[in-house]
């Protein structure tokens, strides 16, 4: 969501300085830069696998992942979860949860979610929980008990938006004037919805093994609530393994920050899948998103990868630079044939602008009406001078011309030939709809998809990390 951010940033009073030293984090050692970040793949924190996407041969979302959750049978809820939540609490998992309103988890406070635990949110009083600045959730599931944040509507009724989502909200570093933001989606802008510090390793819990369904509730018009939206969050906290499915707005949403995450599913969501926002730094490893041909934004556009550094000041730092791996995005369009009749408003693959950097290797994204636009002279000088970096990436879309975009009131390369030469000297390849159906087995498939390499696909090998 962009056209409402440019009204929540809170400027504080007390300016928060750049710092050109790095610190250690909590989650494998690598520093943080605090100001523009020059991590790479070459990390400890990346898997190192010879494919590239998010599967080899192995299903990783097997046992847990949901992709059929409208037709899913839930029990009725028996208990409810409410207020402000201010002493250390543990939900009880024989318990089904109605999460009513906004739930906020103060400061110096831990609610722990324990394995299997289902909490259906209330649409009537936007449910949502928000964990505040020096809050903690724990919420681990297992691959067999996942925990469950789900709609409270009966099955068959289910739809986007059906109650608010999960708000993580931390002290890392932004670059919001004044290094403190109020995050979207109608949280009290007073005190409970502030997010940001000087802290990169900042520790907002742990989310693992996690599903969150019919989640993005409009709080009021152009002001919904992301699936799951993480403010400032730091590298102390550990997200792995979580699915947001049917998200009325973007699955996930980073508005600056240096939280490290794996294993995020994204599917059937209106808006982005992963959204970047605000110096966000952090890096991501082992994504999926599948988007339906009849759900998007009507309000904007919808992308897979959509990534901002500042709506106002393209280079204020620290700039938005996300290192990624291994992701794999299925647009709306699984053939040609279908192109026609898939919403209009689904558009990129890959849209990065307003002076957004980013490391984005050995990723698929196929099934897209746009590929890769690289909006603004600020976003492509990063290119060109080699703090972004695109690389060893396979790409497929449908509408002719529009494949690679250099786009903007000032293009961000001179011809859209340069941004061309640039695609493939790193290694990038645009294939076209015969060969990507060669890649995966059904990345297609709306209620039973498999991402896996087919035998024999040409993305099994070649990843790299240097």
């Amino acid at each position: 969501m962009k056209n409402f951010k440019s009204k929540i940033f809170l400027a504080s009073v007390i300016g928060i300085s750049v710092f050109a030293s790095c610190k250690k984090t909590s989650s494998g050692g690598d520093p943080v830069i605090i100001g523009d970040n020059s991590e790479s793949l070459n990390s400890s924190f990346f898997e190192r696998v010879n494919y590239k996407g998010a599967f080899g041969n192995t299903d990783w979302t097997s046992g847990w992942a949901n992709y059929n959750p409208q037709n899913t049978d839930y029990p009725a809820t028996n208990a409810t979860l409410s207020g402000n939540i201010t002493t250390n609490t543990t939900l009880d998992a024989s318990k089904v949860y109605l999460l009513s309103g906004f739930v906020y988890v103060k400061s110096g406070v831990t609610l722990t979610i324990p394995a299997g635990t289902i909490l259906r949110g209330d649409k009537s009083s936007k449910g949502t929980i928000i964990v505040q600045q020096g809050a903690k959730i724990a919420a681990e599931g297992t691959a067999s008990k996942p925990i469950i944040f789900t709609s409270n509507l009966a099955k068959g009724s289910r739809s986007p938006g059906d109650w608010g989502g999960v708000i993580l909200l931390g002290k890392a570093p932004n670059n919001i004037p004044g290094g403190v933001g109020v995050i979207e989606g109608g949280v009290n802008v007073t005190t409970e919805g502030n997010h940001g510090g000087t802290d990169p390793a900042d520790n907002s819990g742990i989310m693992k093994y996690v599903r969150i369904e019919f989640p993005g509730i409009a709080f009021q018009p152009n002001n919904e609530i992301n699936g799951l939206t993480f403010g400032s969050v730091g590298t102390g906290t550990t997200i792995d393994y979580v699915e947001v499915s049917f998200s009325g707005d973007d699955s996930y949403e980073w508005f600056g920050g240096t939280v490290n995450c794996k294993h995020l599913i994204s599917v059937s969501n209106v808006d982005d899948s992963f959204d970047f926002d605000n110096g966000f730094v952090g890096k991501l490893q082992f994504c999926v998103g599948q988007r339906d041909p009849q759900l998007a934004d009507q309000a904007g556009q919808s992308n897979g990868i959509e990534s901002d550094n500042s709506e106002s000041a393209f280079t204020t730092t620290p700039r938005t630079r996300p290192v990624i791996s291994n992701m794999t995005i299925i647009g709306p369009v699984s053939s040609s044939a279908a192109l026609a009749s898939v919403d209009p408003k689904h558009e990129h693959a890959n849209l990065w602008r307003r002076g957004s950097k980013m490391i984005l290797g050995n990723s698929i994204f196929i099934g897209f009406k746009y590929g890769l636009n690289i909006r603004d002279k600020e976003t492509g000088d990063a290119l060109t001078d080699g703090s972004s970096l695109i690389t060893n990436n396979i790409y497929q879309s449908y509408v002719p011309n529009l494949d690679i975009i250099a786009s903007g009131s000032i293009p961000s390369f001179a011809s859209v030939d340069l941004l061309k030469s640039y695609f493939t000297s790193k290694g990038n390849l645009n294939i076209n709809e015969a060969t990507s159906q060669t890649l995966l087995n059904s990345p297609f498939s709306l209620t039973a998809p498999n991402f896996t390499l087919k035998t024999g696909s040409s993305a099994a090998t070649g990843a790299k990390f240097n």
